[in-house]
């Protein structure tokens, strides 16, 4: 009876997965041994490029390669990041937070309900199995912003329908099924760990009993005063049912680490001991976001209307700072030497894209063989990002990566 069961067991997650969107592993990019994603946030191409604040960021994109037409797929940030890993918004277009282990609510894969800012929805369930995600229009006039001229999401003209086979994990999975490693670096990420984390300023959490501070101050210290430097919603993976429930220890809560701790990202690349797959989240002071409860130095852009008038140059400055820190680690790293290895840079999104300012977003691509100094203009997306990593470590294409008007960024990663 127990044999009858197994092997029923087996023929259903098979016939799911036939059904799925996992499709041939994507052609076009070199094997790959290491791949770091460095994700930074949001501003628009031309708030970046030839701005004087980011000098580095500007004598990298010269000197690497250089995606000159990438586009970020939709809004707000926590949308492009599970794009960006797993190739669907999965039902989510909020910031919100996870719905921490719950069980019992039917995600939005199920329903086939999204998870909105309007109408306010409420945390988000745990993502898993198979469902239909949201649609992405060209331009939003519900979601993000109400009526016209409206929001644009990639670049005015491209949609993304909803798809109601969209397999709900992400390139964490496969890389484990691939007997391959990955690991997300959150900066800021507190001494425990991910689990039931909102934000944290690295010390102080969202979960923080201020009552238990003595003596109190007037008026009494709470979670409002925290810095919200780690966010969760910059951490995808955070939001997988099997993340939260870590039933299998190699794709669980222990492959999310911080930058300082003993296995984080500064430990990591000085012994050379990093995965496959790194995902890298620099703080909200660090990544260009900004916050409004921080010093004047990271502060949110006063006036952000799509150009470098209105940005804080203190921020731009301390993300530039931020991207030659973490760039000149890894290559000052033991592993940068061994086989071949490549280095992603790109923002979210734009943070202001009302009609007729495009979702375009910096994008820069270093590896270190073949050639440099390349300007790529082939139309790329969040999604061709993820089918090229995948395509590179040898892994299936995954949802919306799938898709056949998803290029994969050849130009970027050749090694010819």
């Amino acid at each position: 009876m127990k044999k009858q069961i197994l092997l029923l067991s087996l023929s259903v997650i098979l016939a799911s997965s036939m059904f799925a969107q996992q499709g041939s592993i994507p052609k076009g990019v070199p094997h790959l041994d290491h791949v770091f994603v460095i994700m930074m946030e949001n501003h628009g191409y031309n708030q970046i490029l030839n701005n004087p604040n980011a000098p580095f960021t500007n004598q990298y994109a010269k000197s690497a390669n250089l995606a000159t037409n990438y586009f970020a797929v939709a809004h707000p940030s926590l949308t492009n990041y599970l794009e960006a890993v797993g190739g669907s918004n999965f039902g989510v277009q909020s910031d919100n937070a996870p719905d921490w282990h719950n069980l019992t609510c039917m995600n939005n894969l199920t329903t086939g309900i999204p998870n909105t800012d309007n109408p306010t929805s409420s945390h988000v369930c745990p993502i898993s199995g198979v469902g239909t995600d949201a649609a992405t229009p060209a331009i939003d006039y519900t979601n993000e912003t109400q009526g016209a001229p409206g929001e644009i999401n990639v670049n005015g003209v491209v949609s993304y329908p909803a798809v109601s086979n969209t397999l709900g994990i992400t390139i964490a999975d496969q890389l484990v099924a691939a007997g391959k490693t990955w690991k997300s670096y959150q900066e800021n990420l507190p001494a425990s760990g991910a689990d039931m984390i909102n934000y944290s300023d690295g010390i102080f959490t969202n979960n923080t009993d201020f009552t238990k501070l003595n003596p109190q101050f007037n008026p009494p210290l709470t979670t409002g005063d925290v810095v919200q430097l780690y966010a969760a919603k910059h951490n995808p993976f955070v939001y997988f049912e099997n993340v939260q429930q870590g039933t299998n220890p190699l794709n669980s809560f222990a492959n999310i680490v911080g930058f300082d701790q003993d296995n984080g990202l500064w430990a990591d690349l000085r012994a050379g001991k990093v995965p496959n797959y790194s995902f890298i989240a620099p703080n909200q002071c660090n990544d260009q976001h900004g916050r409004g409860n921080s010093t004047r130095f990271c502060l949110y852009d006063p006036n952000d209307d799509g150009t470098q008038a209105g940005l804080n140059p203190a921020l731009i400055l301390a993300g530039d700072q931020t991207i030659e820190k973490l760039v000149t680690a890894i290559h000052g790293s033991p592993v940068w030497k061994r086989g071949h290895n490549a280095i992603v840079v790109v923002w979210d999104e734009n943070d202001y894209s009302l009609a007729p300012i495009t979702n375009q977003v910096l994008t820069i691509v270093d590896t270190n063989y073949g050639f440099h100094n390349l300007a790529g203009g082939q139309f790329y997306t969040h999604f061709s990002l993820l089918k090229s990593i995948e395509g590179g470590l040898g892994l299936p294409c995954l949802n919306h990566a799938c898709d056949a008007t998803t290029n994969v960024m050849s130009d970027l990663f050749d090694e010819q």
